[in-house]
């Protein structure tokens, strides 16, 4: 399948990847074109960014959570209607799993994909250097796939210098530059960027930035070398097979609850999943006729007065689990979950119940990173098996959170990559799977297939009461 595609990278975060991404998106846009958009690595609030922009929703590719081919399929199935795959890096070009590998790498994805790069080079404090700094990164490795520079933070006359000497001395060619501009910034809160849609005035922004951008930039060179990758070799991957019939899932969804993969609701729909989303903050009770629940990670921390208030809600959600409502809960759905739940002042706050015990705010990032989580004890997975007759077997996710509990579970073992630090994390029962890690379904699907085999039984088990 030929697939027009860029990779935009950074040496390091906090080079300007997210808003420079954006602004190079409205300006697509804004010539008419239709972009799709992707984010390298475990992050969900830049791609909430990208979807502002481009009005569907923007994936993500890593190379942890699932295999090449996945990976490859994940970026083919999601631009057939676009005219070019944008792909947005994901910290420094080369930093992958364990600090000393290029596994998981926004390099690893460019390498698996076979995608032209274009790297972001954050020029404040550099002049000459900034051609040393893109000769060590083209040349880091044989295949590094970098073809283009886009210089950050630099005046237009130091720009042009410095054009001259990365084109002559590193034999890459320089896109154009990005000068500063300060309105534009992009605030920062604990667990990444602010939410898009608690940036004053962001469509303008984004206006102003894709304006400047369409003069500082060569998109048509950009352009030209997303046109030069080669066609992309995308195959399906294999999916449990299921004998069951549709099954309503609820999904919550608002502004507590919005950290999830696009990939994996649409992993549930191919598994026969119908998706009813409704809102912990807003709505009353669950939505009527569901089978199962998904309580996705977020910002609950932010909004926990309002979700101890809204005890409809919550005393619905305690009261049809203990009914056997099958649940997922992942981070700040889990925290939910608990009986009492602090905000991010430290405040408690009464939360479902579920949960016996607390979770509290910690002054400092937690558990960090990828893991691979397998079964040792509890019963979602006891009586699971595939068509060949496995069990689930490992499960890549990734954890991150300033919170934790007093009860987090103690049913799976999380083993870092590259590392000998595990520990114990889950809570596991008929119907219930809730603690902080983050899944991503393509990494494994027999999460999800066991997920909704529970569902399925749950609404049989209804029809015949």
């Amino acid at each position: 399948m030929k697939v027009p595609r860029i990779l935009i990278c950074a040496g390091s975060s906090n080079s300007g990847k997210t808003l420079i991404t954006c602004g190079i998106l409205q300006a697509l846009v804004n010539r008419g074109l239709k972009p799709a958009s992707f984010k390298c690595g475990p992050d969900y609030i830049d791609p909430m960014f990208h979807t502002k922009v481009i009005g569907t929703r923007s994936r993500n590719l890593d190379t942890f959570f699932a295999g090449d081919e996945t990976v490859r399929y994940v970026l083919a199935q999601n631009s057939q209607q676009a005219d070019v795959a944008v792909i947005e890096g994901v910290m420094g070009y080369y930093d992958g799993i364990g600090g000393t590998t290029t596994r998981a790498s926004a390099y690893d994805v460019a390498r698996v994909t076979d995608t032209p790069s274009a790297l972001i080079v954050n020029c404040k404090g550099m002049s000459l250097s900034a051609a040393a700094f893109v000769e060590g990164y083209k040349n880091f490795r044989e295949d590094s796939h970098i073809k283009g520079v886009i210089l950050n933070r630099v005046s237009p006359k130091v720009y042009e210098k410095l054009k001259v000497c990365i084109e002559e001395s590193c034999g890459v060619k320089v896109i154009g530059y990005v000068p500063q501009v300060d309105d534009c910034v992009i605030e920062s809160r604990h667990l990444g960027l602010v939410m898009p849609d608690e940036i004053d005035l962001l469509r303008e922004k984004l206006m102003k930035l894709a304006s400047i951008l369409e003069e500082t930039l060569d998109l048509d060179l950009l352009l030209e070398m997303a046109g030069e990758a080669p066609e992309l070799d995308a195959k399906e991957p294999r999916l449990p097979q299921t004998d069951g019939g549709a099954v309503n899932i609820a999904i919550a969804r608002d502004e507590a609850f919005c950290f999830i993969y696009e990939d994996n609701i649409e992993l549930l729909k191919k598994l026969g999943a119908e998706i009813v989303e409704f809102s912990p903050l807003h709505d009353s009770r669950l939505p009527e006729g569901v089978q199962g629940l998904i309580l996705c990670g977020g910002y609950p921390e932010l909004y926990a007065q309002t979700l101890c208030v809204n005890r409809s809600m919550a005393d619905d959600i305690a009261y049809r689990c203990m009914q056997g409502l099958p649940v997922l809960a992942e981070c700040g759905g889990f925290m939910y979950l608990h009986q009492t739940m602090e905000d991010i002042d430290g405040n408690p706050h009464k939360g479902v119940g579920l949960i016996e015990g607390k979770a509290y705010k910690t002054p400092r990032l937690g558990r960090f990173g990828y893991i691979s989580l397998t079964e040792d004890k509890g019963d979602f997975f006891k009586d699971y098996k595939d068509e060949h007759g496995h069990g689930p077997g490992p499960m890549p996710a990734h954890e991150f959170h300033y919170f934790d509990s007093t009860d987090a579970g103690n049913c799976l073992i999380a083993q870092k990559p590259a590392s000998e630090i595990n520990w114990r994390c889950i809570h596991s029962t008929e119907t219930m799977l809730a603690g902080f890690p983050h899944f991503y379904y393509y990494g494994n699907p027999a999460l999800p297939d066991a997920f909704l085999a529970k569902c399925r039984k749950y609404g049989k088990n209804q029809l015949k009461g």
